[in-house]
């Protein structure tokens, strides 16, 4: 008798068996809609030149012996830390001029979350949160699995106009109970590709500050979503200016391409920077905990890029090639779905911004397509508009 025949067999997690069954099918027109990652019009993963060129003088270091493979501090490498920061937070803040401000490395979006989420339990206690309806299928279990006990929806997509629900959004948090936890996405909300008007996150504001509630945002795309990464930052840059305290889980794997070396940074924004010292001490033990300390070659790829002029000049060059071609993608797929006379309305296609565009297509819909025109997209109707191509656009349709 085995200790572990109790052991029961877990659900798949849909994104990735779409793709291996993606892999697995041998159909000449099989599309992969699935799939997280940037994809080349060609339908390739495309590593940034930026990216090679960062390595390759990453190399020269480690062969001069000025970087070598000694483990970082616990909080992570403090110049990455602290541009990744300066990048969200924009160099002008008054958090980063009045140091009320500081990030902490994490193991991507996903390990910033994580940290954020226990110290938010262990700490200051916090019970209940709140995510959007729908939201990134990993929240609810990130903020679980660190002490969280009430996990609560705020309304956010109409399905009846394939749009934002914006006053069940703002109906729902004025219900939520007095320093309750509200997971916000920064921008290119995922799945919906659905942001909030600058007029409507004033309003969310609003009621945030009425209700003591904390912003925790997670910033997965900035500059990946619209090009431009003060744009992209603006919620996070605005809330900040209203004098919230908030936390704010950054990603590099979308707009650098590092989704397989974990690269992201927890950014702290409070209003005594007296607090900060105590803080940073609590998150080490949480840390030291988990993993012990980050990684670093992702991280170092980062703070090169930020903090070397040119370099970064043709970083950001590079997000903007990656949402130019995904915007197109956008026209491209609602010009031949309406040219097609398919019914319904397709103007969300493009008023959708970021990776993602939910469709609106029922899971029967989506079931069909996956079976039938082996199209591979999530049974909610999700569809990662990287996976969308030139030459797979007309058949799509």
């Amino acid at each position: 008798m085995s200790h572990f025949s109790a052991v029961g067999a877990a659900p798949p997690i849909e994104v990735y068996q779409l793709s291996r069954d993606c892999q697995a099918d041998t159909h000449s027109q099989k599309i992969n809609l699935g799939v997280g990652a940037y994809r080349t019009p060609e339908g390739k993963p495309w590593i940034l030149p930026v990216v090679k060129k960062a390595e390759a003088q990453l190399a020269k270091d480690i062969d001069a012996e000025t970087i070598n493979h000694e483990y970082l501090p616990v909080l992570g490498l403090d110049s990455f830390t602290s541009a990744a920061t300066a990048m969200l937070l924009g160099k002008d803040s008054p958090a980063l001029k009045e140091e009320r401000a500081f990030g902490i490395q994490a193991l991507s979006g996903t390990g910033a979350l994580r940290n954020g989420a226990e110290f938010l339990v262990q700490q200051l206690k916090k019970t209940v949160f709140y995510f959007s309806d729908p939201t990134w299928g990993n929240h609810g279990l990130v903020f679980k699995n660190a002490g969280f006990t009430d996990a609560r929806t705020y309304r956010y997509w109409d399905k009846s106009t394939c749009g934002f629900n914006f006053e069940g959004l703002i109906e729902d948090l004025q219900n939520a109970p007095e320093g309750a936890v509200i997971i916000l996405h920064a921008c290119a909300h995922n799945p919906t590709g659905i942001d909030p008007s600058q007029e409507q996150w004033g309003k969310i504001a609003d009621v945030m500050q009425e209700k003591k509630l904390f912003p925790f945002f997670d910033c997965a795309y900035q500059g990946f979503a619209s090009g431009d990464l003060d744009q992209d930052a603006w919620a996070v840059r605005f809330f900040v200016e209203r004098g919230f305290e908030l936390f704010c889980s950054q990603s590099f794997s979308k707009n650098f391409g590092l989704y397989n070396e974990r690269a992201g940074n927890l950014t702290v924004v409070v209003k005594d920077k007296s607090l900060i010292e105590n803080m940073k001490s609590q998150i080490t033990l949480i840390v030291r905990a988990m993993y012990s300390n980050p990684p670093a070659h992702g991280s170092r790829i980062v703070d090169l890029v930020l903090k070397d002029e040119q370099l970064y000049t043709e970083w950001r060059g590079s997000i903007k090639i990656m949402s130019s071609r995904i915007i197109e993608m956008r026209h491209g797929l609602r010009e031949r779905l309406e040219k097609l006379n398919t019914p319904g309305q397709w103007n969300h296609i493009t008023e959708q911004i970021g990776m993602f565009s939910f469709t609106g297509l029922t899971p029967e819909m989506c079931q069909f397509l996956l079976k039938e025109k082996h199209v591979y997209l999530l049974k909610n109707g999700r569809i990662s508009m990287c996976g969308v191509t030139p030459s797979n656009l007309d058949y799509l349709a």
